[in-house]
């Protein structure tokens, strides 16, 4: 099975590339996040025409979380579990997906550390790790994926001092982020690759892209049971380029059938 996260960064202006993208990529699932969109405007007969199920998460301007499915969508969750205090935005979806309970995250951007954004951004990661409580046991088949805002470690960032002690990278907000991997997930990325320079997000201004000054702040975790079925990662830069991309590339990872 073929899984995919992407922050399209408004859906209305990258459904085209998003077309695209899946024309080429095939995935079985792909997870999108800041669709920008009202659950009533989003394309859900245009996915379905490309052999796609989907739910949305939406309130329009801002935020937005979606989950296309070719493999079946069930048991569908909008925001945190009952029980948790609700998000005031449309930040969470989880869906059971070819046997796989799938969460797509869009996690606060924070602003600036000790902004009254940045301590809603920890309090987020408290309670997704709630949600996680809630919503599956670590001996599931869980994938929890998308835009976390978080760059897990120094290599995840161009130049960590230049990030040093700012949003993204400070440590309240990764030790927030290891809290919720230590409910027994993994980075299935890191599972193949080490090596620093690998981005997921590059500012459109000052070239950044092109100089290859980004983050990678697109992250997918997976218990261990799924994770040990993954067959390959990759970040597509290529969908980074050309005409009005988005500013995040998609995150992609392969898990062979079960045994």
């Amino acid at each position: 099975m073929r899984i995919a996260t992407w922050n399209v960064n408004s859906l209305k202006a990258r459904m085209d590339r998003v077309e695209e993208w899946i024309g080429y990529a095939e995935p079985d699932v792909l997870c999108m996040q800041e669709t920008k969109m009202t659950d009533k405007a989003f394309p859900a007969m245009a996915f379905s025409a490309m052999g796609y199920d989907s739910v949305h998460h939406g309130e329009g301007r801002w935020n937005g979380v979606a989950i296309l499915s070719r493999v079946g969508i069930d048991d569908v969750v909008s925001g945190f579990a009952a029980g948790i205090e609700p998000d005031r935005d449309a930040r969470l979806l989880t869906a059971t997906c070819g046997g796989i309970r799938v969460m797509t995250v869009y996690v606060p951007n924070g602003r600036e550390v000790g902004h009254e954004h940045y301590h809603y951004k920890l309090d987020w990661m408290r309670r997704l790790r709630e949600h996680l409580d809630a919503a599956a046991t670590p001996t599931d088949e869980v994938l929890v994926c998308g835009d976390f805002n978080i760059a897990p470690d120094d290599r995840d960032v161009w130049d960590p001092a230049a990030c040093n002690g700012g949003t993204h990278v400070s440590e309240p907000e990764r030790a927030a982020l290891a809290r919720v991997v230590d409910w027994g997930l993994e980075d299935v990325f890191r599972r193949q690759y080490q090596a620093d320079r690998l981005y997921t997000w590059w500012d459109y201004r000052a070239g950044m892209f092109h100089k290859h000054m980004g983050m990678r702040i697109d992250l997918m975790y997976a218990s261990a049971s799924l994770a040990d079925r993954l067959d390959w990662t990759l970040i597509d830069r290529n969908a980074r380029k050309g005409v009005q991309p988005s500013d995040h590339a998609p995150l992609v990872g392969s898990f062979q059938e079960r045994l």
